[in-house]
């Protein structure tokens, strides 16, 4: 007898299949946290940022050379996906369950043709309850995590969290960048949670971003940067800041574990080194 497969999204959405599904695309997000979770993706997609490469700062150790690209933003073909013989499509939600990265005829065409599963990774959830959410749907593909010490890189970080003042940014050029407002970010939102002294961008702005430039940036004075490395910002040149160390961060963290001790851990020791 075959055991049908189903899963309750973020949406509220049941998706179903007569048995497990094995051949799954998802957001690169989404497939990066399978990988992580010993599920090797048959392909992955990007959003309206990304090119005709995968981003592999958005990837973590997913081996993009080993898996397809279905393309990104007006790229993006449904048909294609659905002709690699794709039995589920995994997408990420920045609220409201509108599936990111896919315009909505071409989320409605998929949707008519296979299961498609919505987690919200949106300013909504706690870093906690999206990694939960992505456990429970690699749990039910047959996915599981190894052990990773989370807890321990997590208390690590508590212990100097307080050591110096920390400024997450995506550089936009020359001429300015972007300052992250820490409550708009789940993985910001943990690390302040911890005792990290985020600092705050000025008020004006968009919700998740503000918008300055370097000197003004650099007039709060941040003693360590998480510096956002995914292909749509602009390489970031120490200069424009002075004597800061300098981190890579992925605003789309895998919803991981290792990815979260990685996050955690790497910053615990930059602030211990300040």
């Amino acid at each position: 007898m075959t055991e049908i497969w189903e899963f309750t999204d973020d949406r509220g959405q049941l998706a179903s299949a007569g048995q497990r599904p094995t051949r799954v695309v998802a957001y690169i997000q989404a497939g990066a946290t399978l990988w992580d979770h010993g599920l090797r993706p048959l392909g992955i997609f990007g959003s309206y940022h990304d090119g005709e490469a995968p981003d592999r700062a958005k990837a973590g150790t997913l081996p993009v050379g080993d898996v397809t690209y279905f393309g990104a933003g007006g790229a993006f073909d449904p048909d294609r996906l659905l002709a690699a013989g794709t039995d589920l499509v995994v997408a990420v939600s920045y609220g409201g369950g509108q599936v990111y990265g896919i315009a909505p005829d071409a989320a409605k065409h998929l949707e008519e043709q296979v299961p498609v599963a919505v987690l919200d990774v949106g300013q909504g959830r706690s870093l906690d309850e999206i990694r939960a959410r992505f456990a429970e749907l690699a749990a039910s593909l047959g996915g599981a995590e190894p052990a990773v010490a989370l807890d321990a890189a997590r208390e690590r970080l508590r212990t100097v969290a307080a050591k110096a003042p920390v400024l997450a940014l995506s550089p936009a050029g020359d001429d300015q960048v972007h300052l992250a407002r820490p409550h708009a970010w789940p993985d910001l939102r943990a690390l302040a949670e911890l005792g990290v002294r985020l600092l705050d961008p000025p008020a004006e702005g968009g919700a998740n971003w503000s918008t300055v430039t370097w000197p003004e940036a650099a007039a709060l004075a941040p003693r360590v940067v998480l510096a956002d490395t995914r292909m749509n910002a602009s390489p970031l040149d120490p200069a424009h800041l002075g004597n800061v160390h300098v981190l890579p961060w992925n605003p789309e963290l895998p919803a991981s574990r290792a990815a979260q001790a990685g996050l955690f851990g790497g910053l615990a020791e930059a602030l211990a080194e300040t």
